[in-house]
Order: C-alpha cells, then sequence, then structure tokens
C-alpha cells in the first residue's frame, strides 16, 4: 500500500481531501473528493425566534455571508407576509451586487487566475497569488482595489464588510445616504474600468481550457429573470443534459423538484433532481439558463464566451470565465443602482404586525449557486425546523465524478507529480466550493490528497 499526502493545498475555502485507489497495476481504480467535517447547522437555528435567522446565518460563512444574509430575509418576509417596498429592494440587490464583486473578484484573480498566468506545473511556492503579484503587480493591485470596492459596499449597505446585519422582515433597517451613495457611486465607476480591462486577461484563459477537463455531464439549476441574470430573484430553472428545458419552481416548490441524499465516503450531502438526474449550480448553470446578463459590456463578454463555449457547455473549466463575466455585470449592475438617486429614498421597510404563514422558503443565486433557506415556526414565530441546502453540496457530484476524470488522466504508473496534484485540485477550484457553508466546520483547513495503491485504506 502506498500512501502520498499533499498538505498544505491551497486555494480552496474549507477542509476537504481527495482520495485516489489504484490497483495492482499502479492504474486509478477510484477516486473521490472528501469532506470529512460534520453538517449541522441547522440544528442551531431550532428554538431560535425567525426574525434572529438573518443575524444567525451569516455567521455560517465570512465568504458568503451576504448571501445567507438574504435568503434568510426572503425566508422572513413570507413568514411575516412583508415584501420589501422598492427601495428596500433595489438596497438588497445593491448588496448582493457587493457579494458577487468581492467573492468573484477574489476567486478569479486569487484562485484560479495563478493556474493560468503563471501554469498550473509552476512550483507550488510561485503558483499563488503572491507569485501574480511578482509576475504582474499591476493586476494583483487592481485586484485588490475592485475586491475592497465589493467590501465597501457591503458595508455601507450591510452595516458591516463582514455577516451583514441591516436586511430584516420586509425590507432592511436603514436608508443609504445620498453622501454616501455619490461615495460609493465614483467607487463603482472604477470598479467597473478595473473589470473591463480584465476581461482581456479572462480571454486568455479561455483560449486554455480544455473542454474534456474534469468531464462530467449533468444538467443544470440556475435563476433568473425572464431570461436575464439576476441573482437577488426570479424563476429557479432546470435544464437537462442536453440543455432542453426540463422544469421550473420558486420557493416551495423546490421540493417537488430536487432531493438530498449521503454517501459513505463523505459528510457533505449530495443533491439530485427526483429523477435521479444529478445538477450542477454555480455560473456555468446560470449561463446556461440565461439569456442575457442586462449589461452591455457582460452581454458583448458573454457573445465571446459562447462563441467558444456555445449556448450551453459542461466544460468545468468554463466556470471560470463564467464567474468573470458574472463579475463584470455585476460591476455594471452597481454603477447603475448607485447612479438612480432614489436608491437613497427614505422607503426601505414594509411594517410587519405578526406571524402571516408557518413556514418560508427564501432563494437566491449566491456566487457559488443556488442557495435555499426553508425554515418552519410555531405560532410564536420560533424555529421549529430548517432546511439550508447550499451551492456546494449541489456540486458536490460534479466535484466528485471531475476528480476522478482528471485522475484517471494525470496518474501514471502509480505516481502522483505535484503538476498532476494540482490538476486534480484544479477541478475543485473550478467550482469555488464552500466547504464552511456546507459542513460549517471549525478551524484551519487544508485540503489534503491520498494516492493509495492496493487495498482502500482501513479506518
Amino acid at each position: 500500500m502506498k500512501e502520498i499526502t499533499i498538505n498544505p493545498v491551497t486555494r480552496i475555502e474549507g477542509h476537504a481531501r481527495v482520495k485516489i485507489n489504484l490497483n495492482d497495476s499502479g492504474n486509478v481504480d477510484s477516486a473521490h473528493f472528501e469532506v470529512v467535517e460534520l453538517r449541522g447547522f441547522e440544528k442551531f437555528m431550532l428554538g431560535a425566534a425567525v426574525e434572529e435567522a438573518p443575524r444567525i446565518t451569516p455567521r455560517i460563512c465570512g465568504i458568503c455571508p451576504t448571501s445567507h444574509h438574504l435568503a434568510s430575509a426572503k425566508a422572513c418576509d413570507e413568514i411575516f407576509g412583508a415584501a420589501p417596498p422598492s427601495t428596500g429592494k433595489m438596497l438588497r440587490e445593491l448588496l448582493m451586487t457587493g457579494q458577487y464583486i468581492h467573492s468573484h473578484s477574489l476567486h478569479f484573480f486569487m484562485l484560479a487566475a495563478p493556474d493560468f498566468l503563471i501554469g498550473h506545473d509552476a512550483p507550488a511556492a510561485e503558483r499563488n497569488v503572491l507569485g501574480l503579484v511578482k509576475k504582474a503587480p499591476d493586476i494583483a493591485k487592481k485586484a485588490i482595489e475592485v475586491r475592497k470596492f465589493g467590501q465597501r459596499l457591503t458595508e455601507a449597505i450591510g452595516g458591516k464588510p463582514i455577516h451583514p446585519s441591516t436586511c430584516i422582515p420586509g425590507g432592511v433597517s436603514h436608508p443609504l445616504p445620498d453622501a454616501k451613495r455619490q461615495e460609493l457611486l465614483e467607487m463603482s465607476k472604477s470598479s467597473l474600468e478595473i473589470a473591463k480591462e480584465g476581461w482581456n486577461i479572462a480571454k486568455t484563459m479561455m483560449d486554455q481550457t480544455d473542454l474534456s477537463f474534469g468531464a462530467v455531464d449533468t444538467a443544470f439549476m440556475g435563476m433568473s429573470e425572464n431570461g436575464r441574470f439576476s441573482p437577488y430573484e426570479g424563476a429557479v430553472s432546470i435544464l437537462g443534459k442536453d440543455g432542453s428545458s426540463l422544469s421550473e419552481f420558486s420557493g416551495e416548490g423546490y421540493l417537488n423538484h430536487i432531493e438530498e441524499y449521503s454517501e459513505d465516503w463523505s459528510y457533505l450531502k449530495f443533491s439530485r433532481l427526483k429523477s435521479g438526474e444529478f445538477y450542477r449550480v454555480g455560473p456555468l448553470a446560470r449561463l446556461n439558463v440565461v439569456k442575457e446578463m442586462g449589461t452591455p459590456e457582460a452581454d458583448a463578454a458573454l457573445a465571446e464566451y459562447r462563441s467558444i463555449f456555445g449556448d450551453f457547455t459542461q466544460t468545468t473549466l468554463a466556470f471560470n470565465m463564467a464567474r468573470y463575466i458574472e463579475f463584470l455585470a455585476c460591476c455594471e449592475k452597481a454603477v447603475g443602482i448607485l447612479s438612480d438617486p432614489s436608491v437613497s429614498g427614505p422607503d426601505v421597510r414594509t411594517p410587519v404586525s405578526g406571524i402571516a404563514k408557518s413556514r418560508g422558503v427564501g432563494i437566491v443565486e449566491a456566487p457559488r449557486g443556488t442557495l435555499i433557506h426553508d425554515y418552519s415556526v410555531d405560532e410564536n414565530g420560533f424555529i421549529t425546523d430548517c432546511n439550508l441546502i447550499v451551492a456546494t453540496c449541489q456540486n458536490n457530484y460534479g466535484m466528485d465524478r471531475g476528480v476522478e476524470d482528471v485522475a484517471r488522466k494525470v496518474v501514471v504508473n502509480g505516481e502522483l507529480s505535484p503538476s498532476a496534484s494540482n490538476q486534480i485540485e484544479m477541478v475543485i477550484r473550478a467550482y469555488d466550493p464552500c466547504i464552511s457553508c456546507a459542513t460549517h466546520a471549525i478551524g484551519q483547513m487544508p485540503l489534503d490528497i491520498e494516492l493509495i495503491r492496493g487495498k482502500r485504506k482501513e479506518k
């Protein structure tokens, strides 16, 4: 039996490992993406007052707190029967825009780009954000600047740059001062120029994309508003493996279409369609679903993207380019919203008077994919049941099968080279998984890769 452990593996958020089992000939027999931390956050919510949920759930993660905050607030809107007024809705959409700008710029420039701009076979000491700073300091500096804008936008609307707290049942807790709006508008214009310039870098990555890398054929699921990219609200569409429309749902209807299940090699739950078909979510899924981004620069980029990948693609590494197009669209959207003085209006919340429904479901498109918060409450508004379905669980099957696909191609004579190891990690990295959201673990979170020859190691 032979074991190879790679530790630490960088540029993934969370604690996971890849285990590759070799047969006696040194060829890959099987490979799995494994998460070994316990998921349990739903149990923490039981007994809490539901209006506290939008303040509790952002603590799930420091990378995706805004997405949980908004999904939770939307579920509470249903329970209290209070839809936000126009200005409150605009502020929530702007808050989600800040989440995308921060998260997508972080992943693209600092986590994904080193593999392409420095090289996936470069030494690990160079293939990272510090290596990017050394090779392309101007790119790195601008990436930090635009990420800073995403954080400042989150802080202005959400009250804090991390773990926002201003979304409450019926809207948001306070308006956006006009002076702050104008300050953010100038920052948004600068960020948009950086995003436009960065598309030229992203296009070079498209030219390097192996269409069969991490191959897996699945259905796709994503939200849009009448065919337009819309992270905050809209109907959720499900497309088949061939791109055909299978179904559409909103709110509580998700239970008629998807189900969760588990496998014995991972604590991370899996999701699939009720038909038994597997699906994926996230930037790749959303660009398969939408007809347009709704902003000029992003629509032009989408046309270039589709000239290479088509209107519908299964290509795993296309996640990276799809993510950049969404980043570009959100920079444009931020400029558009902040250019409208009405976003600083005073009418930001619909008053609530009591529990209107015993159940509420909030669905948003988090940067990593469709996020569902489902709460049931008693007559006093205390949570009796809670289910959270996060993107990483829904992409679990795709990551697992993609890992095995690449492992079969890069493991040679029973040996796993550093370059081969990184190529396996690139499959996982393309999905930008958030293991904290999926498992809610505590502590330092490396990813280990183990190569095991012969029989599976006994636990």
